[in-house]
């Protein structure tokens, strides 16, 4: 039988997993991160989040498995017209807790899991900067609204002076193509 225990912590609280006195057997964690939780990174880049964690801990003798689901948005700046731009978020984090240190571990591979070494004498476990890297990773390296979505008034400054053609044919800004004349 395992037993299982479902916590609620209200928005931006720790993000802690207490160590000390977790049962065996199956505990849930649940937080929300907003706008503050990224802020307290001091991130500039992400103006706005609305995400919802939920935490599964499997705890059986000293092993210690953890998957976590991220899931919800968080508003970026568009990399194209600077308007703001509301990106998905939808990861995953699976990972075991080993305690001691890291040196002294022989390589272990497992599978598909991310293991994270803490010291012995840990009461609990920081979640807060394994989110916030997990979902800053999610994030795709160019943040631009799909065709047509950008700003109107910022894209008027995207067009190619008179006489020069920056667009291929179907359309989407090239800007090769005034180099295409070059060797004429």
């Amino acid at each position: 039988m395992r037993a299982q225990i479902y916590l609620r912590v209200v928005m931006n609280d720790n993000f802690i997993i207490p160590l000390n006195g977790l049962a065996s057997g199956e505990s849930r964690f649940s937080w929300h991160a907003a706008k503050e939780f990224f802020d307290s990174f001091e991130n500039a880049e992400i103006l706005d989040a609305d995400l919802d964690i939920e935490v599964r801990v499997e705890k059986s003798g000293r092993y210690l498995g953890v998957d976590c689901e991220i899931s919800g948005e968080v508003t970026v700046e568009c990399d194209r017209c600077l308007d703001e731009l509301d990106m998905p978020v939808e990861t995953h984090i699976a990972m075991s807790v080993k305690y001691g240190d890291e040196e002294s571990q022989q390589e272990h591979q497992e599978g598909e899991r991310e293991i994270v070494f803490i010291p012995e004498d840990s009461a609990e476990l920081d979640m807060s900067q394994i989110i916030y890297d997990y979902v800053c990773l999610s994030l795709p390296m160019q943040r631009t609204h799909g065709t047509g979505g950008c700003n109107p008034d910022a894209m008027k400054y995207y067009s190619a002076p008179e006489g020069h053609d920056y667009f291929n044919e179907e359309g989407e800004m090239n800007p090769f193509a005034a180099l295409k004349d070059m060797f004429r």
